[in-house]
């Protein structure tokens, strides 16, 4: 690392510290010359007193400097006067009656002194004048400098000669690689697809959900293609005062077009793509000239301009048609979360540099983490490796992992001091959620159950999905609701009392039973999507909850909803009270050990004959 000593400073740099230095200089001479002239004034005396004290002969030196005259006396002591200015103090002891020749008389000759101070006053207001005047310029000069610098681009920019990212550094997008690669081809070998009359995308829209890696896919197409990356957010166009953003998006295009071939990156285009012309919610003129010049600029590529613009949003619903139509970005990459495969190729990427415990499965892993994104992976082995530094370990084992993808998920563990009555309440509704999954014959299994506090919630319940899966049946969605309802149906038959613990689950089941009803089609009003969907969807986005419908079937719908979540939290009590000495039985272990592995709850059910729901 460069120390200061060997951090030279630049040419200009010189010039504004020696002006600097210089002005302090000034200044100090200016402070010191009135101190000194001060100093002078505390033993002065009057030219008749001094004339006095030298005609009774209690001098022992007379030193004549300029007008000043210091009289050094036989006790050791001086005293200071002055005589008229221009008068020979010879001629002044003449007229007073002393022989100069008498005296010891020094005369010092300070005609240059004089006449080198005479010329510092002169030039000394001059000179502060002109540093005052040359500062005020030249923080005009960096304010209209600021001021120019203002309309220019903010991106990032990514040489093809610093280390790249390669499609090898990104795992579980596999298929969108795959639709990528013609976009590297492109700009490796522009002219293989010109030569048959081909366009290549003028704009990629990459669409996924937070965390699954759209800028580092982003990245890595630059990286394989060794061009140019000019990456941006779309909040940074925007500014406060109107123009601004169109100026700054001609600037970024004409930039990336010198460094061509390149790929300039947008990231949340949502910010500034958004649908125009609404009217409502707030428009913002500034937002709709900066679409409008990004509009402009994708339209305006030459035939032969090797650029391509990418940009990511997880909210394509909100942009504007005339940015996603074809001959803008008219190639769209979705993105989703990554399966057992891409998650267990994730966990490898991300663990290249970690030290590892023999006992760590990457294929269990990667079940285990069913859901996570490959953001959530990368943060939670990085906990884990955090886990295992706080205690010393020379390695990362199962247990950090473990940890480490609850805090994840559930937040960190927190240590509250709860009373017996608050521990036992918590225990029998955790209790209920566990014995209400397991007896459900289409429910995944339980993994963990456990009374210690994470995040907002007194215990929680781990019920991940055993498979991958992309599709839901109706029957699997009333045993969720089910599940979700089990806490609050053990409190009532347990205590015959209700907890605001089950709020999150009471909120989480009235969901899936609405989007039964209005969404799927699952319910006794068939299979009729109620609501907004593509008819005006900014309706609904500007204005709030718009309901296309009648009041007759806001009802109907509401009676249904309420039907679904009656009739699962009655299967909630049915099995519970089937099954009471279970859940006894599991709200006293969770009362001793807190915490119940997936292995554990399940031999602690093998000690009691097992039931089934109807």
């Amino acid at each position: 690392m460069a120390t200061n000593k060997n951090k030279k400073l630049k040419p200009r740099e010189w010039v504004k510290s020696f002006l600097f230095y210089a002005l302090i200089v000034i200044v100090g001479f200016t402070l010191f010359f009135g101190i000194f002239g001060s100093n002078q004034k505390e033993n002065e005396k009057p030219l008749s007193e001094a004339l006095t004290i030298i005609k009774e002969g209690e001098e022992k030196k007379v030193v004549v400097d300029g007008d000043t005259i210091r009289i050094e006396l036989n006790d050791g002591s001086t005293i200071v006067s002055r005589k008229e200015k221009g008068e020979s103090f010879v001629k002044t002891l003449e007229a007073a009656g002393i022989s100069p020749q008498d005296i010891p008389l020094t005369v010092k000759d300070n005609s240059a002194g004089e006449a080198w101070l005479g010329l510092l006053n002169l030039f000394l207001p001059i000179v502060v004048m002109i540093l005052i005047f040359y500062f005020l310029i030249r923080q005009a000069r960096v304010a209209g400098d600021s001021l120019f610098s203002f309309t220019k681009s903010k991106a990032k920019t990514f040489s093809k000669n610093l280390p790249q990212i390669k499609f090898t550094d990104v795992a579980g997008v596999d298929e969108a690689k795959q639709e990528l690669q013609e976009v590297v081809q492109f700009l490796k070998t522009p002219d293989k697809f010109r030569t048959l009359g081909a366009k290549i995308p003028k704009g990629v829209l990459l669409v996924g959900p937070a965390g699954v890696g759209k800028t580092l896919l982003a990245r890595a197409v630059a990286g394989e293609a060794g061009v140019a990356f000019f990456s941006i957010a779309g909040s940074e166009f925007m500014e406060m005062l109107v123009g601004v953003g169109a100026s700054r998006v001609r600037d970024l295009f004409d930039t990336a077009k010198k460094a061509a071939p390149s790929i300039i990156f947008i990231d949340e285009v949502d910010s500034i793509g958004r649908q125009r012309g609404l009217g409502l919610g707030g428009g913002h003129d500034e937002r709709e000239q900066t679409l409008n010049q990004i509009l402009v600029e994708m339209d305006g590529f030459e035939p032969n301009a090797n650029v391509i613009v990418m940009a990511a949003t997880n909210r394509p619903d909100m942009l504007d048609p005339a940015l996603v139509r074809p001959g803008r970005f008219d190639r769209r990459v979705a993105i989703d979360l990554p399966d057992i495969e891409g998650r267990k190729s994730i966990l490898g990427i991300h663990a290249r540099n970690k030290p590892l415990t023999s006992d760590v499965d990457l294929e269990r892993l990667a079940r285990r983490t069913v859901g996570f994104s490959g953001a959530d992976i990368e943060n939670m082995l990085n906990e884990a490796a955090i886990f295992a530094a706080r205690q010393g370990k020379g390695a990362i084992d199962g247990k950090d992992l473990e940890e480490a993808a609850l805090k994840v998920k559930l937040g960190p563990e927190k240590k509250r001091l709860q009373s017996e009555e608050d521990r036992k309440l918590t225990a029998y509704h955790e209790a209920g959620h566990a014995l209400v999954t397991k007896m459900l014959p289409h429910m995944d299994p339980v993994h963990r159950v456990s009374i210690v506090s994470r995040g907002m919630a007194l215990g929680f319940t781990m019920i991940p999905p055993a498979v991958d899966r992309y599709n839901e049946t109706k029957t699997r969605l009333e045993e969720m609701i089910a599940s979700l309802l089990g806490g609050r149906a053990a409190e009532e038959i347990e205590f015959k009392e209700f907890t605001v613990g089950a709020s999150s689950d009471i909120e989480k089941a009235t969901q899936i039973a609405r989007k039964m009803v209005t969404d799927y089609g699952m319910s006794d009003l068939g299979p009729v999507a109620i609501g907004f969907k593509e008819e005006a969807p900014w309706v609904a986005r500007e204005l709030g909850e718009v309901k296309g419908y009648s009041e007759e079937l806001a009802s109907k719908v509401d009676n249904q909803v309420k039907k679904i979540i009656d009739t699962c939290f009655e299967r909630a009590k049915t099995i519970l009270r089937e099954n009471k000495d279970k859940l006894d039985m599991i709200a006293e272990e969770l009362m001793k050990k807190e915490t119940l592995e997936g292995p554990d709850f399940e031999a602690l059910l093998e000690t009691a004959p097992a039931k089934t729901a109807n």
